[in-house]
């Protein structure tokens, strides 16, 4: 593994968040189990920039939002080949997180262009306020969702995100995880939950509680540009990955 400049890489993930349009407002050491060695970056198989789109709206868990970010950004910032943005189901715009932190999203919605939407969870517990339960009752983002769903796009959920990709007809019978907290729930509406950290099947990536949407996004670095970018990644994060990814499908698109 080639050493990284810490200082400078850190710079450039800085300013990539610039870039995004990210505004506040006050309010590896221990590989997975299961993980396949990796025979070829997309730079060496002569393979376009992974396009990944990150979903943005009101209520949105911070760290389920920016743990992935920092991961996919930070390999942009690297050099590696990978694109970044910040999007919302329909029209740009800003959004409240979670914990208040205000976010100004300027990306278009063109999943056809995508090849990973991140699709981050949020007020599981809260059926009233912004969250996934506003998201799955206002139906604008399932809807969009649903529609961009195509073979050569994964969706990578994060915690409960997955739940409101259940909502939105996306999960079906295929192997999943989420939080522990909402495990019971998908179970009781037929979901095939695993209680693992990562779940890879194939065009369906899942990630466990929070934290670990920064381990499903490495491993999305590691299958789909080569274990030394998901490496570097995480000497840069200073970050040491931890429990199982279950491949559970065909993990990546070849």
């Amino acid at each position: 593994m080639s050493p990284v400049d810490r200082r400078t890489a850190l710079g450039s993930v800085a300013g990539a968040g610039v870039a995004l349009g990210l505004t506040a407002r006050p309010a590896s050491a221990a590989p997975p189990t299961t993980v396949p060695s990796v025979a070829a970056t997309r730079e060496e198989a002569g393979r376009k920039p992974l396009r990944v789109d990150i979903v943005a709206y009101d209520g949105v868990e911070e760290l389920d939002l920016f743990g992935p970010l920092e991961v996919f950004a930070g390999a942009e910032a690297m050099g590696y080949p990978v694109s970044t943005r910040l999007v919302t189901g329909g029209r740009p715009g800003r959004i409240t997180m979670r914990l208040g932190i205000d976010v100004t999203v300027t990306g278009r919605w063109e999943p056809e262009k995508a090849d990973v939407i991140v699709v981050p969870g949020g007020g599981f517990r809260d059926r009233v306020g912004p969250g996934i339960w506003a998201e799955i009752d206002k139906g604008t983002l399932p809807r969009a969702l649903r529609a961009a769903a195509r073979p050569s796009l994964t969706l990578l959920g994060i915690c409960t995100g997955v739940v409101l990709l259940h909502a939105s007809g996306l999960v079906g019978g295929k192997p999943c995880t989420t939080h522990s907290g909402a495990r019971p729930y998908l179970r009781e509406k037929g979901a095939d939950v695993r209680d693992v950290r990562v779940v890879d099947a194939g065009d369906l990536v899942c990630g466990a509680g929070v934290s670990s949407g920064v381990d499903s996004a490495l491993w999305m670095i590691e299958r789909e540009v080569g274990s030394k970018a998901a490496g570097d990644v995480e000497r840069l994060l200073e970050f040491e990955r931890r429990g199982t990814v279950l491949l559970a499908g065909e993990g990546g698109r070849g």
